[in-house]
């Protein structure tokens, strides 16, 4: 059986035990995480014991109070779950080789020497949740995927829940998952589902049986291959893949929705997306809003620029499509926005432009003063100095 090369580690409940650990008084009881406190936000996160009423991500306060009675509510605070994201990665690199941390509680480690073997593997998961609960916290578990690539690891690690551990290889493939969902499986969106009935593949066990010159034709992608490669067991590496962008987004907590209101909150989000652009050595030559209104629908734009790094002339791009949003649908309530800074490329391979006059990687005027304001902000905290009026508007339901 074997060798197994990846092991997949999911926390359970990440949000709410990080909350549960803090608080001894809320281990037991049932706990969700809201985005904003209102009885017309959604829950984040839930614990296991808001899941046993039924209260799941996406479940809006309203429904879960009336699922829950005795449910407790709190705030997300990100940069808290980070942290704690930070200590568990921590933990794993000293215990074992951690190779990739794919979100704020999921982590991918490489399996090596007696790991390699089920018994090796699964003695290495027992180790490391004993560490994760000695060393940061015992509220903080975790369901481990052991697999001979990244994608059946994964999908095993999804399998039991909560604390588990499950393998997946070429041995009990696929009638270890045969009771999924196609659109259970990581890549496989609703677009992708319906491809697929089309090819008339109803179920996992036709996927996994399927050409992989055949997947690749379904998919109109080398990936529909790489993607039955691995279910079938074959190793596959990950392909590092170019930066398509930079942008964040976020849904407004009620106080924020009125649109002057809401525009400030962009121009946050312009400063937070540029300053990531510059950190990673960058410019962008497209600027793209969206905005969606309470009362439904949405409102997309995008301009083309010189590709460029500065904030200043982002915040002028940001005010020309909210003025053009204005003059065209005189926007109510704002439930989320978000900005995108696209079409990017390394700064070191920016042309010159003679009519500035702007040597080849050479910064602009207004470059030079936004790296001078990141380092400021490094130095005296994020937000120190601005490029004018901002709202900030901390909260989980941000991306970028």
């Amino acid at each position: 059986m074997g060798p197994f090369r990846i092991l997949y580690l999911d926390m359970n409940s990440f949000f709410a035990s990080v909350e549960q650990q803090l608080n001894p008084g809320l281990r037991g009881r049932p706990v969700a995480i809201t985005a904003v406190d209102s009885e017309s936000g959604a829950c984040v996160a839930a614990s296991y014991e808001a899941k046993a009423f039924g209260v799941k991500t996406g479940t809006s306060v309203r429904d879960a109070r009336r699922l829950c009675p005795g449910i407790t509510f709190l705030p997300s605070r990100h940069r808290l779950y980070v942290r704690f994201n930070l200590a568990v990665a921590d933990v794993l690199d000293r215990h074992a080789e951690l190779t990739h941390i794919r979100s704020v509680d999921e982590f991918q480690l490489a399996l090596s020497g007696e790991a390699r073997s089920l018994a090796g593997a699964t003695g290495l998961v027992a180790g490391l949740k004993a560490a994760v609960a000695a060393e940061v916290g015992i509220c903080l578990r975790f369901s481990a995927g052991i697999g001979p690539n990244h994608l059946l690891a994964k999908i095993a690690g999804k399998l039991e829940k909560p604390d588990g551990c499950r393998w997946l290889g070429p041995e009990n493939m696929p009638e270890a998952i045969a009771h999924l969902s196609l659109d259970d499986l990581p890549g496989i969106s609703e677009a992708m589902k319906a491809r697929l009935y089309r090819a008339r593949i109803f179920d996992i066990p036709s996927l996994h049986a399927l050409d992989p010159r055949h997947a690749r034709l379904i998919w109109r992608s080398v990936e529909g291959e790489r993607f039955v490669r691995m279910l079938q067991g074959m190793e596959i590496p990950l392909i590092a893949t170019e930066r398509g962008g930079f942008g964040n987004s976020k849904v407004l907590a009620p106080e924020y929705r009125d649109p002057v209101r809401a525009y400030h909150v962009g121009r946050w989000l312009v400063e937070k997306a540029s300053a990531r652009l510059r950190r990673d050595g960058r410019v962008a030559a497209r600027f793209s809003l969206q905005v969606s209104f309470l009362s439904g629908g949405t409102w997309a734009r995008n301009v083309s620029c010189f590709p460029t790094q500065d904030t200043a002339i982002f915040l002028r791009l940001h005010r020309a499509l909210w003025v053009r949003l204005w003059r065209s649908v005189r926007p109510g309530a704002v439930i989320s926005l978000g900005v995108h800074l696209g079409d990017v490329d390394l700064l070191t391979a920016r042309q010159g432009d003679l009519l500035l006059p702007l040597a080849p990687t050479e910064l602009t005027r207004g470059e030079q003063v936004s790296k001078a304001l990141d380092q400021i902000n490094a130095r005296f905290g994020d937000g120190a100095i601005r490029f004018g009026l901002n709202a900030p508007h901390p909260g989980f339901f941000e991306r970028g």
